[in-house]
Formats: structure tokens, C-alpha cells, sequence
């Protein structure tokens, strides 16, 4: 890895520590602009690099450092409701990256990749807090309270936030690889 890479990496995780603390709590999922950052991570450093930025919050946060939503951290973390999150955000940050790498920087292209990526980002994260409240907490709830709970207050703000990110990238990029700074 080149020194930029690991730069690139280093900051995109640092943005997704800043998401975390900038939240609105809510009863089981805090509203987060961590979602935005890995969005951005994906398109702007590709999948590689940006699924690896994910990878290093996610192990920072693992090994104690108050990193996550709420200042929390520690490997305890993985039996938390919302951990489903972050592992989304790992493999939505590479399938965004995947998606738009390489390709003609449009509105469209960018579109697919971020609203993709977002997709996983739920998938993975609501799955898990089904999994989690159900077989480890004992807090038996369906789908549809595990939809309500995990998805139905956020996705508005996610599908906006979702916009807004490819319209910094559809700006960002042409300069990012003018200045050899892109991947």
C-alpha cells in the first residue's frame, strides 16, 4: 500500500468515528451519519480500500477504543444490536466501490452503486438485530417490529443523505483523479 492508501483509509475511518458521535438516539438504533461516510468511502477510494476503511473502525473499535455510537467500544460490541450495521457498512462500502469503480462518472452509475450499498446496510444491519434480540438478548420480536425498529425511522434520512453523497462524489471525483488522489 502507498502512503496516500493508507492515508485515504485512515481518514475515511476517522470520518466514520465522527458520524457515530454526531447521532440522535432513538430506543434501539441511534440515527447515525455513519451511513453517509461509508458511501463516500466506497465511491470515493473504491471497493478495496474502502471496505479496508470500514475494517479498521470496526477493529479499532473492537479492541476498546470509544469509537462506535455513544462512545462505546470493545469486542462486547459484536453482541450488540446494531453491530449488523457495521458489518454492513464493511461489504456495502466494497460492493459501492465495486459498483462505480472504473466506470463513466455519472449521476446514474453513482446512483446504483450508493443506493446498493445502502441496501446492504440494512440488510445486514436489521437481519442482525432480528438475530440478536431474538437468540441472545430474549427479546422475541418478528420481521416487521425488527423493520419497524431498525428501518422505518431511518431510511428517509439515509435515502437523502444517500443523494446528497452522490452528488459530492459526481463533484468530487472528476478532481480526485485530475489530482491523481483517486484510485
Amino acid at each position: 500500500m502507498r502512503t496516500k492508501d493508507i492515508t485515504l483509509v485512515g481518514l475515511f475511518a476517522a470520518l466514520m468515528v465522527i458520524g457515530a458521535y454526531i447521532s440522535i438516539p432513538t430506543p434501539w438504533v441511534p440515527l447515525t451519519f455513519q451511513p453517509f461516510f461509508a458511501c463516500l468511502a466506497g465511491v470515493l477510494l473504491g471497493s478495496r480500500l474502502g471496505a479496508l476503511s470500514q475494517i479498521v473502525y470496526v477493529l479499532i473499535g473492537l479492541i476498546g477504543a470509544p469509537v462506535f455510537q455513544g462512545g462505546s467500544g470493545g469486542p462486547g460490541s459484536i453482541l450488540s444490536p446494531t453491530f449488523g450495521y457495521l458489518i454492513g457498512f464493511i461489504i456495502g462500502a466494497y460492493v459501492i466501490g465495486k459498483i462505480t469503480e472504473n466506470r463513466n462518472i455519472n449521476i446514474k452509475n453513482l446512483t446504483v452503486g450508493i443506493y446498493c450499498g445502502l441496501s446492504i446496510f440494512y440488510i445486514f444491519g436489521v437481519l442482525y438485530l432480528y438475530l440478536i434480540l431474538n437468540f441472545y438478548l430474549n427479546k422475541p420480536i418478528n420481521v416487521a417490529k425488527a423493520l419497524q425498529l431498525g428501518f422505518t425511522p431511518f431510511i428517509i434520512k439515509d435515502l437523502v443523505f444517500s443523494g446528497v453523497a452522490v452528488i459530492v462524489a459526481h463533484k468530487t471525483l472528476p478532481a480526485l483523479k485530475k489530482s491523481g488522489l483517486s484510485v
